[in-house]
Parts: structure tokens; sequence; C-alpha cells
């Protein structure tokens, strides 16, 4: 989808490559090139070549050309093919000699040096990596991959209307499920309910929305429990079916856990639910501006132990969400930071038992000046079908 230029957005990335002595950065994962140009590529070959002073050059797989030319930020577009009969090498490395030839007069050049994970393109199933010739290539390149995340970790206004659009999408899916969940029906069943929702009515989202994808883990009754998958389980009456949820909207996400119960709940899930959510809104009013994120990460798992569920959860309780569903910053005690006006955080404390069965609960909070705003409408804990 086009949008206009977010000129705050890569203005702050220009004043961080400043900072720190760089004339260009050379990015290849999905989600960075999305953020510093707006074209959300198809295959993941892409590349863009981006300078503290001048046009952005962004290196496109040939057959996006259009897509590209209709979206991107940048007028300096140039192609390779996805197949050439005179070069066999995959066409990731057809990119990098671009990439190579465009940033040569640079001299401070930063790579994704550290980048452990990406977020996907737009086909999602097959995300590549990066081949070893990448980072021969600029052998002198300082790590980008900490400014980025620096500069992803604070939104703009336009970066906060597109996750509101995920946001939106996410509730809406998990509004359809509410209305055909079922006892006896199959996890699976019931997660390709809230995917096809997401999809095919995400999809052209208030004429917003270009592309949008679901992904989902869907637990009920004594099958939910952390890292596990979906599976033919039968969904339970009386106790939460659990839906870990993500929506990609044009490379913006939510990612949110919610919970539905067909039935009447169970007074041992009622006590667990009141409990759990005990923890969560003292977790969501301590996120102001300059809270610190170690602290939130001792109280969330604090408020946890008191439970009854000492040295749970295993996941992590709190982390950004933006161009990615999973991306700086990260609560940990032994870490750093603090919050900020500008992030959006997702919120997720959670207690299992070892028998399994347990919640979840989650949302995405956009931090203000006067506090964590919810994202989705949704409602938070476990909600009648």
């Amino acid at each position: 989808m086009a949008w206009p230029r977010d000129d705050a957005k890569l203005d702050r990335v220009r004043a961080l490559m400043r900072e720190r002595g760089l004339d260009a950065l050379v990015v290849r994962a999905p989600d960075n090139v999305l953020y510093l140009t707006n074209f959300w590529g198809m295959k993941g070959y892409d590349a863009v070549v981006f300078p503290a002073e001048g046009d952005p050059t962004l290196i496109c797989l040939e057959p996006s050309r259009a897509d590209a030319e209709r979206t991107a930020w940048t007028d300096d577009l140039r192609l390779f093919e996805g197949y050439d009969e005179r070069d066999p090498r995959p066409p990731a490395l057809r990119a990098l000699d671009i990439a190579a030839a465009a940033a040569e007069h640079y001299e401070a050049v930063g790579i994704e040096l550290s980048l452990g994970t990406q977020a996907a393109d737009r086909m999602i199933g097959e995300p590549t990596t990066y081949p070893k010739a990448w980072f021969d290539a600029f052998p002198h390149a300082q790590d980008a991959t900490p400014l980025l995340s620096e500069a992803r970790a604070i939104k703009t206004a336009q970066e906060i209307e597109r996750m509101r659009l995920a946001n939106q999408i996410a509730a809406a899916a998990m509004e359809h499920t509410q209305g055909v969940i079922r006892p006896g029906m199959t996890e699976a069943q019931i997660a390709s309910e809230w995917l096809g929702f997401v999809h095919g009515e995400g999809t052209g989202w208030g004429g917003k929305v270009e592309l949008a994808y679901g992904f989902a883990l869907v637990w009920s009754g004594p099958g939910i429990r952390t890292f596990t998958a979906t599976t033919d389980r039968a969904v339970v009456e009386g106790e939460p079916t659990l839906f870990e949820i993500w929506v990609c909207a044009d490379g913006y996400w939510a990612d949110h856990t919610k919970n539905l119960v067909p039935g009447e709940l169970t007074q041992r899930y009622r006590e667990l639910e009141a409990g759990l959510l005990g923890v969560y809104n003292d977790a969501i009013a301590f996120c102001e501006p300059g809270a610190s994120l170690p602290e939130l990460d001792r109280r969330i798992r604090a408020g946890v132990a008191e439970l009854g569920f000492p040295g749970q959860p295993t996941h992590p309780i709190c982390h950004g969400v933006g161009a990615r569903a999973h991306e700086q910053p990260y609560a940990h005690q032994a870490g750093g930071g603090e919050i900020a006006a500008g992030m959006v955080l997702a919120i997720e404390p959670g207690c299992y038992w070892e028998e399994g069965g347990g919640l979840r609960v989650e949302d995405n909070f956009l931090i203000t000046a006067d506090g964590a705003e919810k994202l989705s409408s949704f409602p938070d804990g476990i909600v009648a079908a």
C-alpha cells in the first residue's frame, strides 16, 4: 500500500547514522527494507542502500518492479532478474552485486552484522537468510543492527496508524471466532476460522491494507502449554481456548494472546483469571515513560510467583512490536533500558500448570505521556463464547 514518505522516521535514522559516523547503511532484512523504503518484497531478495545524505537506492527483484514503483519512497530503483541464463547463482547474490556497486563510494558503511532473525517477506513461508558473501562484500562495515533497533523502538504517527489497522483486524477476527467456536471442534479447525478471517477480510481492510496475513497457535484446556503446536485436540467446554495470534498488515504487526470459553468457566480458571489479570493490570499501570524495563520484568515475575507459579513464564513478558511481531526493546531483569513515549509494547504475563492448562493474557500498548494505551478493542481475560 502506498503511504506518504515518513520523514520523521527517516530523519531519526539519519541522525543516528551521523552520531555513529556512518555514511550509508546496506540493508537486506525485509522488515528493515520496509522500514526504510516502504517496499515490502515478495521473496526477501531485495536490498536498500540508505545514505546519510541523498536518496536511497532500492535493489529490487524485476517482477516486483510495479509494486516498488507504486509503494517505495525512492525513485532510485535498480532491478535484478530472478532467473539469469548466464548466471546460476541465487538471486540474492545478483542483488549483492548491485548493492556493493551502489555503496562502493561510501567510506563508512553499516550492515546487519548481528541480525539474529528477521520478519518474513510477503510470501512468508520460505524466508531467506544471508550467505557468507553478503558479509565478505563489506569487510570493514560496522554493525547497523543496534542503530536500526534503536530507531525502530520509537514509532512515528504513521507507524502507529498502521499498527492500529493490524490490531483492528486481529480484534475483528477474534469477534468472528467468538461466534463460531463450539466444544468438539478441533484446535486446528478453530484456528483456521481465525486465520481465514484475517486473510480474507483483513486484506483490503478499510481501503488501507493491501495484504493481511495471520499466524496462530491455538490450544484448548489441558493443551495450553508454551511452545507447543496446534493439534487436532478438541475444544474443551468450561475451559479456555487460548489464541496466540499475530496479524501482519502490509508489514506492520499486532501480537496478542486472547482466550475464549464455550460454556460456564470452571472455578479453578475463574480464580486463575482474577489473579493473572491483577498482575497484568499492575504491569500496564507501571508502563509510563521513564519506567525501568528490568523492573517491569521483575515485577511481573514476582506477581506470577505469588500466584503459585515460581520461575514462570519461560517466555518474555514484554517486548516491542512494529515492523516485526517481536522486536526491541525487551524487558529483562538482567538487562537495561527504560520505557519511552512512542514505544509500542506487547505485555504478556502467563502461568501454566505442570500437568497442562494455564493462562496467558496479552495486548499491544502505545506508551504515551499519560501511560499505556491499549490498541486492541477485544477484551483481555477469558471471554465467553
